[in-house]
């Protein structure tokens, strides 16, 4: 369609729309957790339990909220782009584990799928060029 033929000059600048877009959401969902304190570091930590971890769930829930908030702000940033991403992705796949386990169905664990796909796809294109990975 003529209308949109020139919007793929301006895809760094789409880069940066979902760079920016998921970084706020995560650095939003991830701020209370990492407040939370103790017990709800531990109630995230034993979400772990669904991929086969059973050990330290205080360390692990604090580890979900340290990732989803700093995570957050690196995505936006564009800094250790990959490497947060693949964070990112692990910690989601654990959600949707966490959800599909305890009875939601797909549809309860539908964001936590939408944004491991998001991510996975992510690793591959990169940053783009609006980021402080830029070289």
């Amino acid at each position: 369609m003529a209308l949109f033929s020139n919007l793929g000059n301006y895809k760094n600048f789409g880069l940066l729309v979902i760079r920016v877009g998921l970084g706020i959401m995560f650095i939003y969902h991830g701020y209370p957790k990492l407040g939370g304190g103790i017990k709800m570091w531990e109630a995230l930590g034993h979400s772990a339990k669904y991929v086969g971890i059973h050990f330290w769930p205080v360390f692990w829930g604090l580890m979900c909220a340290v990732v989803e908030t700093f995570g957050g702000f690196l995505l936006i940033l564009g800094l250790a782009f990959r490497p947060v991403c693949l964070l990112l992705l692990i910690n989601l796949i654990v959600a949707a584990a966490s959800q599909l386990s305890q009875g939601a169905g797909l549809g309860g664990a539908a964001q936590a799928v939408e944004d491991a796909v998001m991510f996975a796809g992510l690793i591959f294109v990169g940053p783009g060029r609006f980021s402080m990975d830029k070289k």
